[in-house]
């Protein structure tokens, strides 16, 4: 009885194409609207986590300012000093290594061609810190950190813009009106958060705070700890540290931060599915219209078949018969639009992950979640017409006009 009462629907719904391709359509869109959403929360959480990992691993960052500013840096912070880096370096047991990155936007010159790009002065422990190594030439040594050498690598933007891809090991390159000799080109690192990490010029810490800063004092601490599971005790030897060397009394709140970037990643994580939420239950209200939709074209349905129900009634069809045909069939409008909008939604995801440059993710629970709500929505909206189509009376129906 099953299988005639779903051949049976179908075959009725055949009958009206485009009507029935029109009820389907807000379970299409809710579905649809449901299976987006997620794919693309989940893609954007997967984006953040790569950028975070991708800064380098261990990581912590110490800039001046109140803790509870989330590490914005405060103007009326003091900045640190070379002090403060050694005491770090030599007395925090549970850090591996420790650079101290500053940095300026300056116009660099090669030739008749220039750019406006990110000059940092970094210690040579930043690009194992960063995980970042040279594809041609090389990096830097503690020594030439040491002597203020005025070298200095590149990314692979500057070597595109300014030496047209032509190969700038052995050139110098104007900073202001110093001159700094190419050694290295950084392997390619591409976007990170609305950047171009190959847009960089990196040489000595030394060099650029007396040369370009025209001072030694440190604007950030970049570190790393020892181990991943250290990175907590690594956390905590350096607050003890600095609050001890910037004269912090006990009770006072540190006049620094000391951030690791999976802080960043967590908060970020937390807001993204707070808003993946939110708009999958936005989308889902149009499953809600859908049926309605459903329900009312079934009560259409049922006014358009009264002589038909009648027929049946009166050769011998029960009425738990006719309840389970029209239920089929508002069951079946909402499963064939629950497929559909699964099969739309991820088309959408996939060519809008495309567009914008984030992974593209299969939503887990939430696309047999989606589905099994429209499925449900064809039983819920669909029992009232099946009621009203098998309690009418067969002389009724058969004198319906």
């Amino acid at each position: 009885m099953i299988l005639a009462s779903v051949r049976l629907a179908f075959a009725a719904l055949l009958r009206n194409k485009l009507r029935s391709s029109l009820t389907m359509l807000g379970v299409v869109i809710g579905v649809a609207a449901v299976v987006m959403m997620q794919s693309m929360g989940g893609g954007a959480t997967l984006y953040v986590s790569e950028l975070i990992s991708g800064l380098g691993s261990n990581m912590l960052f110490v800039i001046p300012g109140s803790p509870s500013n989330f590490g914005r840096m405060s103007s009326g912070a003091p900045l640190f000093t070379v002090g403060d880096l050694d005491a770090i370096r030599h007395q925090a047991h549970d850090v591996g290594l420790t650079s101290a990155p500053g940095n300026h936007p300056e116009r660099v010159v090669y030739g008749g061609r220039n750019r406006v790009t990110q000059v940092s002065g970094v210690m040579p422990q930043y690009f194992a810190i960063r995980n970042w190594s040279a594809v041609s030439g090389r990096l830097y040594t503690g020594e030439e950190e040491r002597e203020g050498a005025s070298v200095c690598v590149v990314g692979q933007t500057i070597v595109d813009d300014l030496f047209l891809g032509q190969n700038p090991i052995g050139n110098e390159l104007r900073v202001r009106d110093k001159s700094f000799r190419v050694i290295g080109v950084l392997e390619p690192r591409g976007g990170a958060m609305g950047m171009d990490q190959d847009d960089v010029v990196f040489m000595p810490n030394s060099a650029f705070q007396r040369r370009l800063a025209g001072n030694e004092r440190i604007a950030a601490i970049l570190a790393s700890a020892a181990s991943p599971d250290r990175i907590e005790d690594a956390r905590n030897e350096i607050v003890a540290i600095l609050r001890r060397r910037r004269h912090i009394a006990p009770g006072d709140e540190d006049n620094f931060a000391v951030r690791d970037p999976r802080d960043i990643q967590t908060v970020l994580g937390s807001v993204m599915g707070v808003l993946t939420t939110l708009l999958a239950g936005v989308a889902a209200v149009s499953l809600v219209v859908g049926g309605i939709g459903i329900m009312n074209i079934m009560l259409v349905s049922v006014t358009e078949r009264t002589r038909e129900i009648g027929v049946r009634l009166a050769i011998g069809a029960r009425a738990r018969d006719i309840l389970t045909q029209f239920l089929v069939e508002a069951t079946a409008l909402s499963t064939v639009g629950g497929l559909a909008g699964i099969v739309l939604g991820l088309a959408g995801a996939f060519g809008v992950s495309g567009i914008i440059h984030v992974p593209f993710v299969v939503p887990g629970i939430s696309t047999p979640v989606a589905f099994a709500v429209s499925v449900l929505l064809g039983v819920v909206f669909g029992v009232w017409p099946a009621r009203k189509a098998a309690r009418l009376h067969p002389l009724e129906a058969l004198r319906f006009e």
